[in-house]
């Protein structure tokens, strides 16, 4: 099953982080979203980053410029009818993903691979509303894309073994390396992460320690790169409290409840550096923290 032409549909943090991965490995990318505002601001950020790239000496300009010239945009979801793999990126709700594959289905190739970028969300769940379970799996990628070297693959009950090869040949050529999750909540990389980002904002919310304390007690005492509540508000508040959720009612465990303090930053639309405030206040030079 040779994969020439992806579709990706949404065109925030990761759908235009996964457009930039797939364009500079030589896929030609068809990039939507239902906002005309959002696909510009993503193809700003993928010139932006290849910049960078460039730059460092990542890549050349003629790298950049090919890269650059395999990705279209388009508002229209059936434009990606003739992709050969698809890959949903929308936010991280089960209904938003469930709609978009419906209306999406009748317009695909028999052939076309179906897939999720979901953190959380059950494969085999979102997969049986489709009408290709078989080719359907989970294609976990890490934030931010074109530096994270891990992706998650996972197989829902019924996806077949061609389909699963034929996603790892793709992470093959990114450069990057594939690792096979089961279909269970959230997965390896997340059911380990935000248990303990949950309890980092646990660590806060009892008082044990400031924000600035936390992060700096796990960045200095267990040499992790990024504090747990600076990662968290560079992953988006409202994803972690998604994954959270999806943890705790998949498992039916009490140590998966959401930490009251970060439902109530995500229903202040604290969500993290995307709005501007979480557990850090991003509007003036320097992030300064909240608590």
């Amino acid at each position: 099953m040779e994969i020439q032409t992806i579709g990706i549909v949404g065109a925030g943090q990761m759908g235009n982080g996964i457009a930039h991965v797939m364009a500079l490995a030589g896929y030609d990318v068809l990039l939507t979203d239902v906002s005309e505002a959002a696909l510009s601001d993503a193809m700003k950020i993928i010139t932006g980053n290849l910049d960078r790239q460039v730059s460092r000496e990542k890549i050349s300009a003629a790298d950049k410029d090919a890269a650059l010239a395999r990705i279209t945009t388009t508002q229209q979801l059936t434009d990606l009818g003739n992709s050969d793999l698809v890959i949903e990126a929308a936010t991280e709700r089960e209904t938003v993903k469930q709609a978009i594959f419906e209306d999406l289905i009748p317009h695909l190739k028999p052939t076309t691979i179906l897939t999720s970028n979901t953190s959380s969300i059950s494969i085999t769940r979102l997969a049986s509303r489709t009408d290709r379970p078989e080719k359907f799996m989970g294609f976990h990628f890490m934030n931010p894309v074109p530096v994270m070297q891990l992706v998650e693959l996972i197989r829902g009950i019924a996806t077949d073994e061609e389909t699963f090869a034929a996603c790892r040949e793709v992470v093959r050529r990114l450069g990057k390396t594939a690792a096979s999750a089961e279909d269970f909540p959230a997965f390896i990389v997340n059911r380990i992460l935000m248990p303990m980002i949950n309890e980092a904002v646990y660590t806060l919310y009892e008082g044990v320690g400031s924000v600035e304390s936390i992060d700096s007690s796990m960045k200095l005492g267990a040499n992790h790169p990024m504090g747990p509540l600076e990662l968290a508000d560079f992953i988006g508040l409202d994803t972690c409290l998604a994954i959270m959720n999806v943890l705790h009612d998949g498992l039916a465990d009490t140590k998966y409840r959401p930490c009251p303090l970060l439902t109530k930053y995500v229903e202040a639309g604290w969500l993290g550096r995307k709005t501007q405030r979480g557990f850090y206040d991003y509007r003036g030079e320097t992030p300064v923290p909240t608590r």
